[in-house]
């Protein structure tokens, strides 16, 4: 008990005077809160993407591609062949008819609203069974496409991000010209990202013919899936896979996310070394300016283990300050802030999300590096000699 009342007692007395060192401690703190602050958001990031691309994912829906397509966007599945899977076992039906749409996909260049800069979105071609099939598509503004006309729907993030998806505006694309008629949401997936039209309208301007780039099932049950599997391996008119979506949109964004992860990893553990430095620089200093008080400290009767867990305690602290006040600063700034990937591949627009279990990983993390960057000036603390630190030495 006289050691814990001990360590107690320096460490308080080491809070309290923290404000005659705000200097030196307010580097501490920014130090790293900026490491957190760039781990947080780049996790943030990473997991906003990736609840967009597994939002669409449902583990009853599957996407069938033609063997070796990694996706839709060069995927191929002819007519007669669509209207052989149609048929195959394990696809729910609903008064008699299989739940299971023909999609084609290609992107196209459209401005977005922020520079004008071109970019890819994702123009997908549907069927009147692709909106059973995806029961969460709602169209929340304007209506529906009328099948047989060259008109569009809009995904929420995909009105947002670009210039001319106006409800009455006409877009055009192939020379031809598309009616935008309505927006729809699916709950924060990528399909938010997309425009939709008629299939059979888009393979025509498009010259994709009588194929399409995928088809989308439901499944009579999530168990069902290898059922439906085998049925297509073993007929000899197919050469087809089979994914469940949850699984085919997770693959989809596995690249991306260990990217954004490892760039997060990297930026942050250069920037955790040069804190580090900064909290040993700050601790250091602390110790050598209450060199005389600590001796006095010593000289009473306290021993070297308080004094180490007290300069600990102070540097732990301060580091939790700095990681707290960045993850805050974090989720009331980006937690929401809606993005979008870049380059030349098709884009996709999604949310960063600051999650409970990043905020914790980042406050870890300085916790962490507070703990390391005091222990070292703890020890100098405990070992200085009481004499020559009494003498100011």
């Amino acid at each position: 008990m006289e050691l814990i009342s001990q360590i107690i007692a320096v460490s308080l007395m080491n809070i309290r005077n923290i404000p005659t060192r705000l200097g030196p401690s307010l580097v501490v703190v920014v130090g790293i809160g900026g490491v957190v602050a760039v781990l947080v958001g780049l996790m943030a990031m990473a997991q906003g993407f990736k609840a967009t691309m597994q939002g669409a994912g449902h583990d009853d829906r599957v996407i069938i591609l033609r063997a070796g397509a990694n996706s839709e966007i060069n995927g191929s599945i002819s007519f007669e062949q669509a209207n052989i899977i149609r048929n195959k076992p394990g696809i729910k039906k609903t008064a008699g008819e299989p739940l299971i749409a023909g999609e084609s996909y290609v992107s196209v260049n459209i401005s977005k609203r922020a520079n004008q800069s071109a970019a890819n979105v994702p123009f997908r071609g549907v069927s009147e069974e692709s909106f059973v099939v995806r029961p969460e598509i709602e169209v929340i503004e304007g209506r529906n496409i009328e099948f047989g006309k060259f008109e569009l729907i809009v995904g929420t993030s995909a009105a947002d991000q670009f210039s001319g998806l106006e409800i009455g505006s006409t877009l055009s694309l192939r020379n031809a010209e598309w009616l935008v008629v309505g927006y729809f949401d699916s709950g924060g997936s990528i399909y938010d990202s997309e425009i939709w039209t008629d299939v059979l309208m888009l393979n025509t301007v498009f010259g994709r013919g009588s194929t399409y780039s995928s088809m989308a099932a439901q499944l009579s049950s999530s168990e069902d899936l290898e059922q439906l599997r085998i049925s297509l391996e073993q007929d000899p008119r197919l050469t087809n896979k089979i994914q469940r979506e949850s699984d085919f949109y997770g693959a989809q964004s596995e690249a991306t996310n260990q990217l954004i992860t490892g760039v997060g990893i990297s930026v942050s553990s250069i920037m955790a070394i040069g804190a580090i430095f900064a909290v040993l620089n700050t601790m250091y200093s602390a110790v050598s300016e209450r060199s005389i008080e600590i001796a006095t400290l010593r000289a009473l009767g306290f021993g070297r283990l308080p004094i180490i867990c007290s300069v600990i305690v102070e540097s732990l602290l301060l580091a939790i300050a700095g990681g707290s006040i960045a993850a805050l600063l974090t989720y009331l700034f980006f937690n929401g802030f809606t993005a979008s990937t870049i380059g030349t591949n098709t884009q996709v627009s999604f949310e960063f999300m600051v999650t409970p279990t990043i905020i914790l990983t980042g406050v870890s993390l300085a916790s962490a590096l507070g703990i390391v960057g005091g222990v070292f000036p703890a020890v100098r603390a405990a070992r200085l000699p009481i004499s020559e630190a009494l003498r100011g030495s």
